[in-house]
């Protein structure tokens, strides 16, 4: 399992938040909750903080998830 850095979510990452193994199943999950992903060479790819911005929250709030919930 990889251990985000400075807020990357990999694909391997994604698969484990998602529960799904083919690339078109995380991609579609995370699109249709509003999650922007940037598609790699190894897959697809966000970051922490565009999942907090899906999730409603704005930098600044009080209520910011970091890597460590995972």
């Amino acid at each position: 399992m990889s251990q985000p850095t400075d807020g990357i979510l990999t694909f391997q990452d994604l698969q484990r938040i998602t529960g799904y193994a083919r690339r078109s199943d995380v991609e579609r999950t995370l699109a249709d909750q509003g999650v922007r992903l940037f598609r790699g060479r190894l897959g697809p790819w966000t970051t922490i903080d565009l999942v907090n911005q899906a999730g409603g929250l704005r930098p600044g709030t009080p209520e910011h998830y970091d890597a460590g919930i995972l």
